[in-house]
């Protein structure tokens, strides 16, 4: 895919700006919370505890990079996962995103919740007893 990329610079910078938008927590929260279905912005600000323009700012840039859809129904604003681009993946092991530049998978842990930074990873034990041993420090 990169050397298709490469030859066309303005492809990188589009992918640059769509993972830019993919990197932060908070829209992956988001990204995660409707993966249940359609919800209001006063529903996510309640999930999140965040204030509703922090939402509302996280949701505007889903949108523009295609991930979330809205719909209006009298005052309120409902978004949802644009499942042309974004599907959860079964039983809600994590979101599958996939356009004409990218594909992507995020496992469960990325868009459900924060990992446990304090917890070895499933193989610490194993792959500890891999690593190379520095004598003399």
């Amino acid at each position: 895919m990169l050397d298709q990329l490469s030859a066309r610079p303005e492809s990188l910078g589009d992918v640059a700006r769509f993972l830019r938008t993919l990197s932060d927590p908070t829209r992956l929260r988001l990204l995660g919370i409707l993966q249940d279905g359609e919800q209001n912005v006063t529903a996510l600000r309640r999930k999140l505890a965040l204030p509703q323009p922090t939402v509302s700012h996280h949701l505007a840039l889903l949108r523009s990079a295609g991930l979330v859809a809205n719909r209006r129904d009298g005052k309120q604003v409902f978004y949802s996962l644009n499942r042309e681009i974004a599907s959860p993946l079964a039983e809600r092991r994590g979101l599958n995103i996939v356009t004409d530049a990218v594909e992507l998978r995020i496992a469960h842990a990325g868009v459900n919740g924060e990992l446990n930074r304090h917890a070895p990873p499933p193989d610490a034990d194993r792959e500890a007893s891999r690593a190379p041993v520095a004598l003399g420090e």
